[in-house]
């Protein structure tokens, strides 16, 4: 199902279609349902490359030195309660404070728990920079859902050479947002925001170290 269905489905497609994927996007759009155990997602055009030739390792030959996330001053935080607030950061599934801090959170922690299993002989460091953590406000959320949409750029490099493995690449993740009594529920089996998206973005991680540079 895609992300226009999904939005079709709650009535509020004109709202939420700026969250459609762009050029040059590794982009997914799928229920998180349906990425377990198989991931689901779509993908769509070509990846961003850096200049420097890349070194093709898989990621079994792997593990990771440091995970360094970035969640730069500029981005736009909001707190508006409105449907749809323009910004690049909205999130309400912490307790009020830095949304910054919160999101890089986020990213570390669900990076760190995707790449625990790797364990081979090439030390490799994440590098990554969010582009856009766009949730629902209260209000979206109590009433009709939505779609959690994360943008970031990620590159991977061998931690004792510097030589890129996985070229600097846009990644757009799309993971559906509960709302009203979906929402309610979910949070009674342990599924709350943060959980969905975490779980979400360590599957994520798992996926995008798989790719071959082209």
């Amino acid at each position: 199902m895609n992300v226009t269905r999904i939005l079709t489905a709650f009535g509020f497609v004109g709202i939420l279609s700026a969250c459609g994927a762009a050029p040059d996007v590794t982009s997914r759009a799928a229920p998180f349902e349906a990425t377990q155990p198989n991931l689901a997602f779509q993908q769509e055009g070509t990846v961003q490359q850096m200049a420097a030739a890349p070194t093709a390792i898989p990621p079994q030959a792997m593990k990771v030195a440091s995970i360094n996330v970035r969640v730069p001053q500029t981005l736009t935080v909001t707190e508006s309660n409105g449907y749809y607030p323009r910004a690049d950061i909205v999130w309400r599934g912490d307790d009020l404070g830095d949304r910054r801090q919160q999101v890089q959170a986020i990213f570390e922690n669900a990076f760190a728990e995707g790449t625990r299993g790797l364990n081979g002989d090439t030390p490799v460091i994440i590098d990554v920079q969010v582009k856009r953590f766009h949730s629902l406000t209260e209000r979206a959320r109590e009433r009709v859902g939505g779609v959690h949409n994360m943008e970031f750029f990620l590159t991977v490099y061998d931690a004792n050479t510097g030589a890129v493995i996985l070229p600097a690449r846009l990644v757009e993740a799309n993971l559906p947002a509960l709302g009203g009594v979906a929402a309610i529920e979910a949070v009674q089996r342990g599924q709350t925001q943060k959980v969905r998206v975490s779980t979400y973005l360590s599957m994520v991680i798992q996926d995008e170290l798989r790719k071959r540079p082209i």
